[in-house]
Formats: structure tokens, C-alpha cells, sequence
């Protein structure tokens, strides 16, 4: 494996000090990981009950934010991996970069005051407020590692339903 630059002059990157030592990476590639397989248990289980009981409007978005909460995860596990490659001498720093291109780490959310957001259950929204703190905090350490998204702005709530849907169609086609 390529040793990291963890200082740049007098700066120490405390991003790649975090990647890049076994000791404090673990923490991080299990809470991201335990989020992934929480996510699948509550979807797959109580998800699917609480989906029931939900306004036909409730059950749309609720229907739109799995995907994107699934795609979120997907992508933030894709750049944890890659990372525990680069962190294991699996794969060189030059090898994780150019795999990680294909990682998105910009996957954002319905607005909460979209119609429905107040039905959605609480173990859900949990679940989505999790996702989206994880991947901000991916992706700063990405920026800060590999620099490649500093130029575009953070993911946030969207404010315009119909980017919402056209998002969700990309989502689903994989664009």
C-alpha cells in the first residue's frame, strides 16, 4: 500500500489519520456497517408493518426515501470497503481512487415538510437522520482525503419536489 500523507507542510489531515490506522478506521466501518444491516432489518421487518398503516401520500414518500436511504447506505458501505481495502494492503491508494469514482456520496433526502414527511414512522426517520450524518461525515473525509468533491455543495433537504422525483428516476435507473 502506498503510505498515506497524513501531513501537508504543517497541517496534519486528520481525515486520513482516521482512514488510515486500523485503530481508529474500525469504528467507523462498523457504525456504517451496523447502519446498513439496522436499515435491512427495520425494512425488511417492522419497515414493511409500518408501511401498512400509512396515508396512500405517506406510503409514496415512504416508498421514495427507502430507495434513497438504501442507495445512500450502498454507496457510504462502497467507499467504506474500498477504504478498509486501501487500510489492509488489498488495494493502493491509487487503486481506491480511481474505484471510488463510481462511489456517490451525494444522495439527499426528501424536504420534511414534504407532504406525508410528518406520518413517516420515527424508527424510520431515525433511520434516514443517521444515514445522512454518516454520509456528510464520509463525504468531508472524503473531500479532505481524495479532494474530488470539494467544489460541489453539501447534500441537504430538497426544496423542489420535482428534482425529487427526477432524482428518484435516476435512482431507479441507475443513472
Amino acid at each position: 500500500m502506498n503510505e498515506p500523507s497524513i501531513e501537508c507542510g504543517n497541517t496534519i489531515r486528520l481525515a486520513e489519520r482516521r482512514v488510515f490506522s486500523q485503530s481508529s478506521f474500525k469504528p467507523l466501518y462498523d457504525e456504517g456497517m451496523g447502519l446498513v444491516e439496522q436499515t435491512a432489518e427495520y425494512l425488511d421487518g417492522q419497515g414493511r408493518a409500518d408501511a401498512r398503516k400509512l396515508s396512500r401520500l405517506a406510503a409514496t414518500l415512504y416508498a421514495a426515501e427507502s430507495m434513497r436511504l438504501t442507495t445512500r447506505l450502498m454507496q457510504v458501505a462502497s467507499w467504506l470497503l474500498l477504504q478498509r481495502a486501501a487500510n489492509s494492503g488489498e488495494m493502493t491508494r491509487d487503486q481506491v481512487a480511481a474505484e471510488k469514482s463510481k462511489v456517490r456520496l451525494d444522495t439527499a433526502s426528501a424536504r420534511e415538510d414534504a407532504a406525508g414527511w410528518g406520518e413517516l414512522p420515527a424508527s424510520f426517520l431515525d433511520l434516514v437522520n443517521r444515514s445522512l450524518s454518516l454520509q456528510a461525515l464520509v463525504r468531508r473525509m472524503d473531500d479532505e482525503i481524495y479532494g474530488e468533491h470539494a467544489h460541489r455543495p453539501a447534500p441537504s433537504r430538497r426544496s423542489n419536489p420535482v428534482s425529487d422525483q427526477i432524482m428518484l428516476l435516476n435512482t431507479a435507473f441507475g443513472r
